[in-house]
């Protein structure tokens, strides 16, 4: 053989090397049924992972050994169903880490369930370490999942201190009822402030005069232990484990990405956990709205690392969240008419939309001055909006600002949208707005949703099909970790059943809650996914299966397009995969 046929054989078989180390994947997930939200490719059955990006979407699964090498690690997924991974759009973070490592009394209204959870909370703090938290008896006047509000019968339950004690010796408590009414004190708390053996009014006591640890709203007793709370702060380490806490719950539930509401104290910590290798979903950070003319003064553009300043699409600064008016759970969103049972309350604005105290007055020209502020800075802006009148509101001053800055207003969003009047709908492809809401509230708010506004205006209530009909674009968001009334579920078996059924947890009513406003199963993932990532701008990069995109995705057991609905809250995850790497393995 010559020397020249023997280096172009030799160069042939560099080449060929080459090219199939390009096609050699770190991760091959094969033998699936791969839903992947991208309408030129809707099924595969196999996917290539090559660092943090998707090379290759397959539809026939033979096609993947030709991706297989002695590095490659290969998870059969014998036809079990995968998504682009799960993106929540709404959630507060920080607080659902401090109700993961702290008292979380929601569902508890008896001593068993109060020792239960204080007893897990107290396993996981250091001697000394105060317990807060607490919001008993939220589900004491319903049941968890009912579909209708009940009535309290009798006096509520009313804890007590020795309940307690012999759990949380080393660890002070302060907790309190759902609706601010009572706080509970143990006794290391009582006495670490001094009023154990005091008499003052509001302080309850039993049979033999001794304090019960009980104490009314109204108290003295209560501003000197909150005082003597406030000497003990959380600690960085007792912080930094909420969010490690609050990652794992993200991991495990299939979520590889949230909108969170962020301060500064949290965005550092998400920077510790990113530097420490720990930041297992990726965060869109809103900031305060309120905030805007700061940003712009620092020059902190929207879609940048908080650290760097560069693009960034793991950790990044993204819109302005906003109020327009407060919630429907207590009696606080904003109406045109009064609320069914409380005739003289229209609801409230909220600190971007009044300068009144009592915020009975709205000033909607201090909400444009913020929405201009932001725009002048190139961020949009996300605003709470819940009532009729709340929606209408922010819809007016969005017209407004697209009639002045002469673009659509691509990005913005009305966060909860949760009660539309009919001529409002169209509004939201008119404006280019996205309607960011939170399905799981279907489930839980519509035990007295009726009672407290009617049956026509509910008509408009969670209304997902029609603004879905009249164009508009969803995003789903959990609102984790909740309320004070209410938890919020935020694993998507949850939020996708609730769209899809409109029942509660229980599959109750029959049929569903005003069941023509129920939207498809594909519906509902495209606003978990793809959708989710179009609201942050980067729907090139993320939401979908898709090679080039970023190895975001979900396995699950059960085939979502396929199972009878009511059987989606059977639902698990089976692995997350976030940025190419796998952060949850079941």
């Amino acid at each position: 053989m010559s020397r020249t046929l023997c280096f172009w054989l030799f160069a042939a078989s560099l080449l060929l090397l080459s090219s199939c180390a390009e096609r050699t994947g770190d991760i091959v997930l094969r033998n699936g049924k791969i839903y992947t939200m991208d309408e030129r490719k809707p099924w595969a059955s196999a996917v290539v992972i090559v660092g943090n990006k998707i090379t290759a979407v397959l539809t026939d699964d033979k096609d993947a050994d030709g991706y297989i090498g002695t590095t490659t690690r290969v998870i059969d997924l014998r036809g079990r169903f995968a998504v682009p991974g799960f993106i929540d759009a709404h959630v507060h973070f920080a607080g659902a880490g401090a109700m993961l490592n702290n008292a979380n009394l929601l569902t508890v209204s008896d001593a068993e369930g109060l020792r239960k959870e204080m007893s897990r909370v107290a396993g996981l703090l250091e001697g000394g370490e105060w317990i807060s938290g607490g919001n008993w008896g939220a589900y004491e006047q319903w049941a968890q999942g009912a579909e209708k509000a009940g009535r309290r019968a009798g006096k509520r339950w009313e804890p007590n201190r020795w309940m307690i004690d012999s759990i949380t010796s080393k660890n002070p408590c302060l907790l309190s009822s759902f609706d601010g009414a009572l706080f509970l004190a143990n006794t290391a708390a009582l006495r670490a402030a001094g009023v154990e053996t005091a008499k003052l009014p509001g302080m309850k006591v039993d049979a033999r005069g001794r304090a019960t640890g009980l104490i009314d709203r109204g108290s003295e007793a209560l501003p000197i232990l909150r005082k003597e709370l406030q000497k003990h702060p959380k600690s960085e380490a007792r912080l930094l484990n909420e969010s490690r806490a609050a990652l794992k719950m993200l991991a495990e539930y299939g979520i590889v990405e949230v909108h969170d509401i962020t301060d500064d104290a949290q965005m550092k910590r998400y920077a510790k956990l990113q530097e420490l290798g720990e930041l297992t979903a990726r965060v869109w950070m809103r900031a305060d709205l309120s905030r805007a003319g700061e940003f712009v003064e620092k020059g902190i553009k929207m879609g940048t690392h908080p650290v760097t300043g560069e693009q960034d699409y793991y950790l990044r600064w993204g819109a302005f969240k906003g109020y327009i008016d407060g919630i429907m759970g207590n009696h606080t969103a904003l109406f045109f008419e009064p609320y069914d049972d409380q005739p003289n309350n229209y609801g409230r604005y909220r600190l971007h939309t009044s300068d009144d105290p009592e915020f009975k007055t709205g000033n909607m020209e201090k909400m444009y001055g913020y929405l201009k502020t932001a725009h002048q800075g190139k961020f949009v802006a996300n605003v709470h909006a819940i009532g009729d009148k709340g929606v209408a509101l922010m819809l007016d001053t969005y017209e407004r600002l697209m009639k002045d800055i002469g673009e659509s207003l691509e990005g913005y969003r009305v966060i909860h949208a949760q009660v539309i009047r009919p001529e409002d709908f169209t509004r939201f492809k008119r404006l280019g707005v996205i309607a960011e809401v939170n399905p799981y509230h279907v489930a839980d708010d519509m035990r007295w949703m009726e009672e407290r506004i009617g049956h026509e205006r509910c008509k408009g209530a969670y209304a997902f099909k029609s603004l879905l009909d009249n164009g508009a674009t969803l995003t789903f968001g959990s609102d984790w970790a909740g309320s004070g009334a209410a938890d919020y579920y935020n694993h998507p078996r949850y939020l996708l059943h609730a769209a899809v059924t409109r029942t509660t947890i229980n599959r109750t009513p029959e049929g569903g809650w005003f069941p023509e406003q129920k939207i498809s199963m594909h519906e509902a993932l495209k606003a978990y996914t793809i959708n989710a990532a179009y609201a942050t701008f980067e729907q090139d990069v993320k939401g979908s299966i898709t090679e080039g995109k970023l190895a975001d995705l979900t396995v699950l057991d059960l085939n979502l397009m396929e199972i009878d609905p009511t059987d989606i809250l059977k639902t698990n995850v089976e692995m997350t995969i976030v940025d190419g790497r796998i952060v949850f393995e079941k």
